[in-house]
């Protein structure tokens, strides 16, 4: 054992002073920030299909950013699109392929270490700790924290970095405010008043909609229920839970293995089995318009999604198509509905990380694609991505402020501040605190601040924030970034529809088939290494 882990250390050394020589001769090509000989890279981007969009990978801000990496540092960009909503399924072809963009980005770490550990990935450390004079604006943006963030603890390899979650926010809930007044409903604050609210939706059908009282949705929802009921299902969790829990049971990102989590799907089956839910919800993939089309037809009373979601996009979004058809009253309203056992609105919020940027091994410009990681990381690249163009896609007020502008054409933003551009970061970023909070309330288009104020506070209202904890690779964890998944939301679709003398097998069913399929030994391996590191 001793003599096999002499051998393991002098091939570290030696893989090390490898790369560490070839990092000195790739510096030794690069001239005042810009190499001698033109580099060109590829880099993923995602396409959202958004109706009205521009195409992702050849557009204004794409072009704003071939030429500035072309100025900066001789480095030519090509993008190259993956469908959002397939992103890791799509990701994963790509790698075993051996065609993956040279920066690759995904929410899915455990599909970065499957390929790691095929030696499909790069290590990044030699490139950041090697160059860190070249990196400023990188280091500046994500610090210590979120590059070393999946640093291994005793080998010292970063298989991807951490891009900043900026704006920490998740969910909301939303209601029509409209149809409160309408019933002379007041504002639900519990969960129980929530409920009364949507009987009332649904019994008050040919009020609320007339001629189309048929196409009533009390509360809506989609085939990712853990993400989409996030509010209610948290509540059922009791406040008691620990961080070592968190961590052991927190590697399912929708909290699915949290105590009482199953409590709060059999309300969601209660709900479904009352006619408070769209019928159709699991018919449709990821990706479908068909529920947002719905919403923005005003035929839906409820739902809980991304925390500023009817209140995107501009004229294309959910608020503006509402207004236009429906009426200048009609609006969704952020509320707090759901309190767990402590009598606690509480909201369980990851650490200040969001997609996860790594290199594949088929990467031959290593040193190029650290740099134009950096350069969208600089305040002044970044900021132009996140608000265009002063008199075009903002305005600047009087004092500082940033009034973003809904567009079409050419210069619009096919996701919110463009979000799949600045990579490194996700959420509104000026340089100056104060500026961020008021911006981010005069941010969409159309839309009255107070509705965005209000979704701004709720949404992190009474958080518990996620914690790093180092403990290495969890090797049951490779593999598992897309079956998990799509075991859990199999099962918990199964669980909502399901007759209610039904739903305790069907879930405990499903439940032990995901445990059986690898979450067991997921929580078993991250138990150990929890205790060995922390306890």
């Amino acid at each position: 054992m001793k003599r096999r882990f002499v051998l393991t250390s002098l091939l570290l050394v030696l893989v090390l002073t490898v790369c560490l020589s070839g990092l000195a001769a790739s510096k030794a090509e690069i001239v005042n920030g810009r190499f001698v000989k033109t580099r060109s890279i590829t880099v993923e981007i995602f396409d959202r299909g958004n109706p009205g969009g521009s195409k992702p990978e050849d557009n204004f801000y794409t072009d704003f950013i071939k030429k500035g990496m072309l100025r900066d540092h001789n480095v030519k960009v090509t993008f190259k699109p993956v469908p959002r909503w397939t992103e890791v399924e799509v990701l994963n072809n790509l790698l075993a392929a051996g065609d993956a963009p040279d920066v690759c980005v995904t929410y899915s770490y455990p599909t970065i270490q499957t390929y790691a550990n095929m030696g499909g990935v790069l290590d990044m450390a030699p490139y950041l700790d090697g160059n860190k004079e070249l990196l400023a604006g990188l280091w500046d943006l994500l610090g210590d924290s979120n590059i070393y963030w999946n640093r291994d603890p005793e080998k010292g390899t970063i298989w991807a970095i951490e891009a900043l979650l900026f704006q920490n926010k998740r969910i909301n809930t939303f209601v029509r405010e409209d149809w409160l007044k309408k019933l002379g409903l007041k504002e639900p604050k519990t969960l129980a008043e929530f409920e009364n609210m949507l009987r009332a939706f649904r019994d008050n059908a040919q009020l609320l909609l007339g001629k189309d009282a048929d196409k009533m949705v009390p509360y809506s929802t989609s085939f990712d229920v853990g993400w989409r009921n996030d509010h209610l299902l948290i509540s059922f969790v009791p406040e008691s839970i620990t961080e070592k829990e968190r961590y052991v049971y927190g590697f399912d990102d929708r909290r699915l293995l949290f105590p009482g989590y199953k409590n709060g799907v059999k309300k969601l089956n209660e709900w479904y089995n009352e006619g408070l839910i769209w019928k159709n919800f699991a018919l449709y993939a990821a990706g479908d318009k068909t529920e947002d089309n719905m919403i923005k037809a005003g035929y839906v009373g409820a739902f809980m999604h991304n925390w500023d979601y009817p209140y995107r996009d501009g004229q294309e979004g959910i608020h503006a198509n509402l207004q236009k058809l429906v009426g200048p009253d009609a609006a969704y309203i952020a509320v707090e509905c759901f309190q767990n056992n402590a009598g606690i609105y509480r909201k369980y919020l990851s650490a200040p990380i969001d997609r996860k940027v790594f290199f594949p091994s088929t990467n031959k410009e290593p040193l190029a694609s650290v740099l134009y990681l950096n350069w969208i990381s600089k305040l002044e690249n970044r900021k132009f991505l996140q608000i265009g163009e002063k008199g075009v896609t903002h305005e600047v007020l009087a004092d500082g402020t940033i009034q973003t502008k809904a567009v079409t054409g050419a210069k619009i933003m096919n996701s919110p501040n463009n979000i799949d551009y600045t990579i490194t970061i996700n959420g509104l970023d000026l340089g100056d605190t104060d500026l961020n909070v008021k911006s981010v309330a005069l941010g969409y288009g159309g839309v009255d601040k107070r509705f965005i104020e209000k979704a701004y506070k709720i949404t992190s209202n009474e958080a518990r924030y996620g914690k790093n904890y180092n403990v290495g690779q969890i090797y049951a964890e490779e593999g598992m970034g897309a079956v998990l998944p799509e075991k859990r939301n199999n099962f918990l679709i199964q669980s909502v529809v399901a007759k209610p003398a039904d739903f305790n097998s069907v879930f405990d069913r499903g439940l032990q088939d995901y445990l059986n399929t690898g979450g067991q030994a997921i929580i078993d391996e991250r138990r150990v290494k929890y205790e060995q590191f922390y306890e």
